[in-house]
Formats: structure tokens, C-alpha cells, sequence
């Protein structure tokens, strides 16, 4: 018997154990496949270095950071491009404004100068300056971006921003759940656009290479240091089938065997996390299947030439007609991805798209390229990665559904959840997440009265 059974073996989970054998708790990791890492996932081939999920964390959220350190692994920027992204809009790449916080313009000068907007459209944007605080708890954030800066700077620049970073459809993504930051800035500040040039102050640059990181193997390299410093407290290939609460314990039963647990951390997606607690916690299940989740896949394409590309990506606006929601152009992003004279371009695809077989998401990928380009370019390998969850759908109201989703779990004693579907999707949130999962755990099993 273990104290603490951690099921998943993503960041969430492997940060959970982590925080587990740093407090001396006797603790198991559950994983069902044969690998960790869960969304993130970097293969070596061929002379590439690919990302097959995220390929990179942020500098400003400390969580990732600190957790490479703690290993000895030195991040690596973005090399230095300017512009650093472009967006596609009415046929024509146009460069991101510089300046930006997350999604909304933290420059005037750059609002002023970009071709992504018309000028009534900048004099809608800078309306902002005079509009009084919204009443709302929460709302959309198309309906946010829209009151405050106008349809225009939804349509050409936020949509595409926000759909690149959770996929599906960002129009009812949640303002309070999903971007925070940006709800915040209205309340303190009133005008999004002061606020925004005041916080980004604090913050590097998307052209510097400051803001994003990984590491010279990718970030598969953090995760084999987790499971390194885990050994043998890690169980590959073992599925959770069923999860028995069991008089102040609960009973994992699983192919290899049956296992007790004086605590759980639940780090899978949320809807195996639904599967797991519907025989005993159907409010719990009701809430995890109620937050929304949209398939995503990438496919990165080699060239055995260079390509004629510019910054380190395209971000696709809606209503171009292409499939893709975006392009990395991985050997201008990161040193040392693709051998020297050659090219590495990854395609993000998200939603219905997504669904389709590995062999279908590579023709697409290639047709929007050639689309793209004006050239008939042949890939020399193809790397196609499919997740099915994919990204979760932070909707108007996520956060009083998480709260619903806490209180539900005092019915299970003992049991925690982490993952990306609770208070953030990006890495530094994961982490964090399985972190807080372990705390929970230990502080439980410190007032736990003894069997």
C-alpha cells in the first residue's frame, strides 16, 4: 500500500509526485501507456528535433522555470526575429503589432502603424481610452474584446491569438477563467489599452527571444529528469480500470493487480477523470463532462530546402478558407531543430479537422503550405501527432463549475484532481497544478486520523 497513488503520467501528475518525494510521502505513479510527458512529446529523426504538443513555456510564469533549475537544465530562447509572427488576413501576411500583452495591443504607436487594421478601426481601438468599467462578473471574450476595442481587433487580431492558444472556438471562451490578466486589467486600470502598456513594461519582448523558452533537447528533456528522479515509484503500462473507495482508503484496480492508497491524485485528462468517479461522485462526473474539450493535432513537415519564410510564424484569421490554424516555421524559432540549409514548418490544427486520420492531417497541412507559399514544395519527412482531448474550453462560468466540481469532492476523502481543465492550460499552470494536488494530499494525510 502507498500513501498517495498518482494517476497520469503528464506534467500535472509527474510534478505531483515530485512534490510527494520531496516530502518524504510513500507514493506510486500510475501511467497507462508505455511513455510520459502526456501532451508533451519531442522526437529526434532524421537530423530534427520535433515538438509533437507544446513546444514551449513562458518566462513570466515562474512554475516551469524553476522545476528545470532545480534539474540543471539551462533554457534556451527563441532566436531573434523581427517581426516575430505574422497574421494571415484578406490574403496577405501582415506582422503582429509589437507591444502585445497575451492578446490585446500594449503600444499605441504599433496600434497606430499596423496593417492589420483599417483606420476606423484604430479609432475604434483607441475608444478604449474614453469607455467606463464594464459591470459584469464575466463575459465572453468576444463580447469583451468587442466593447472595449471594437469587431476589428477581435476579427484580426484576438480570434486568431486566442484560437492558437486553446484551439476550438474562441469567441465563448470565458474572460474571468481564461485570460485572467486581461479581465484584471479593466478592473484596476478602467482602459484595457493603458493597462496593457503599463504591464507589458514589466515583461521581455516577443522579439528579443525573452518571453518564451525550451531547452536544447526539447521539453521532453524536463520530462525525463522528473521520471529520473521518480526511479522506481513509477509504473508504466498500467492503466486505472477502477477506482473503489474503501473505508477511509480507496482500492486501485488495474491490469497488473489491485493497489490501496490512502490518497489519490487524479492528473488524467478530465473525461477519464469523469470515467473514473461516475460509480460513486455522478456531481463530480456531471461537472467534468461538462467542460467542453476540442481534438487537436499538429503535423511538422522537413524540407529538404530553405523555405521563403519570415519570423517564426502565421497565425490564420477566420474566414481565409484554410484548415490550419497556424504555421511555426521551427527552424527560425529554435537553434539547432533542423541541420543547417534546410526547413521545419509545424501545423496546429484544432476541432473537426483534427479528427481526421494521420494521413488525411498531413495532406492538409502540405495543401495549406503550398497554398501559403505559391510553391509546389515536397516534404522529405512528415511527423503527424494526434490528441483527442485535445485543449480544454474554459466557458463563461468555469470557474464557479470548478468551484462546484471542489465541493462535490468532499464526498471522496482523500481524493485530488489536477490538470489543465481546472485554472490554466498552459505549462506553468499544469505544474502548478500537480503541486497544489500533492499539497492537498499531504495536508490531508497529516489530519487523517489513523485506520
Amino acid at each position: 500500500m502507498a500513501q498517495v497513488a498518482v494517476v497520469g503520467g503528464g506534467w500535472a501528475g509527474l510534478s505531483a509526485a515530485l512534490a510527494l518525494k520531496e516530502a518524504g510521502a510513500d507514493f506510486l505513479l500510475l501511467e497507462a501507456t508505455l511513455r510520459l510527458g502526456g501532451k508533451v512529446r519531442t522526437l529526434r529523426q532524421g537530423g530534427f528535433l520535433v515538438e509533437g504538443g507544446p513546444d514551449a513555456s513562458v518566462r513570466y510564469k515562474k512554475e516551469v522555470l524553476e522545476l528545470a533549475q532545480a534539474f540543471g537544465l539551462e533554457p534556451i530562447g527563441t532566436l531573434p526575429q523581427k517581426p516575430s509572427a505574422f497574421i494571415l488576413r484578406k490574403g496577405k501576411a501582415h506582422p503582429l503589432p509589437e507591444g502585445l500583452l497575451q492578446l490585446v495591443p500594449g503600444d499605441l504607436r504599433a496600434l497606430a502603424k499596423t496593417p492589420l487594421l483599417s483606420f476606423p478601426g484604430k479609432l475604434r481601438a483607441l475608444l478604449d481610452l474614453l469607455l467606463p468599467r464594464g459591470s459584469k462578473e464575466d463575459e465572453p471574450l468576444r463580447e469583451f474584446v468587442e466593447r472595449r476595442l471594437g469587431p476589428e481587433v477581435y476579427n484580426a487580431l484576438v480570434a486568431p491569438l486566442a484560437g492558437g492558444i486553446y484551439g476550438g472556438e474562441p469567441d465563448v471562451l470565458s474572460m474571468r477563467a481564461a485570460f485572467p490578466q486581461l479581465w484584471a486589467l479593466e478592473q484596476t486600470h478602467r482602459s484595457l489599452l493603458l493597462g496593457a502598456m503599463r504591464e507589458r513594461r514589466k515583461r521581455g519582448s516577443r522579439e528579443g527571444g525573452s518571453l518564451f523558452f525550451s531547452f536544447p533537447e526539447g521539453l521532453s528533456a524536463l520530462t525525463q529528469r522528473m521520471a529520473e528522479a521518480l526511479g522506481e515509484r513509477v509504473l508504466l503500462a498500467t492503466p486505472l480500470l477502477f477506482l473503489e473507495p474503501q473505508r477511509g482508503r480507496y482500492r486501485l484496480h488495474t491490469p497488473k493487480g489491485t493497489l490501496e492508497a490512502e490518497a489519490v491524485v487524479l492528473a488524467t485528462p478530465a473525461p477519464q477523470a469523469a470515467g473514473l468517479l461516475r460509480p460513486f461522485l455522478p456531481e463530480a462526473t456531471a461537472l467534468l463532462k461538462g467542460i467542453p474539450h476540442a481534438p487537436a493535432a499538429t503535423v511538422s513537415l522537413a524540407f529538404p530546402e530553405e523555405l521563403p519564410l519570415e519570423g517564426h510564424g502565421l497565425l490564420v484569421a477566420a474566414g481565409e478558407g484554410y484548415r490550419v490554424r497556424g504555421f511555426t516555421w521551427t527552424h527560425r524559432k529554435w537553434p539547432h531543430r533542423a541541420p543547417e540549409g534546410v526547413s521545419l514548418v509545424r501545423a496546429y490544427l484544432s476541432g473537426e479537422e483534427a479528427r481526421l486520420s494521420e494521413a488525411a492531417l498531413a495532406r492538409l497541412a502540405l495543401e495549406d503550405l503550398r497554398r501559403f507559399l505559391g510553391l509546389e514544395v515536397r516534404p522529405s519527412y512528415t511527423y503527424v501527432f494526434r490528441f483527442p482531448e485535445g485543449m480544454p474550453s474554459y466557458r463563461v462560468g468555469h470557474l464557479e463549475r470548478v468551484g462546484r466540481l471542489e465541493m462535490a469532492l468532499l464526498k471522496a476523502p482523500g481524493l485530488f484532481l489536477a490538470g489543465n481543465y481546472l485554472t490554466g492550460v498552459g505549462l506553468p499552470e499544469v505544474v502548478g497544478s500537480g503541486r497544489r494536488a500533492a499539497e492537498r494530499a499531504l495536508a490531508y494525510l497529516a489530519l487523517a486520523p489513523t485506520p
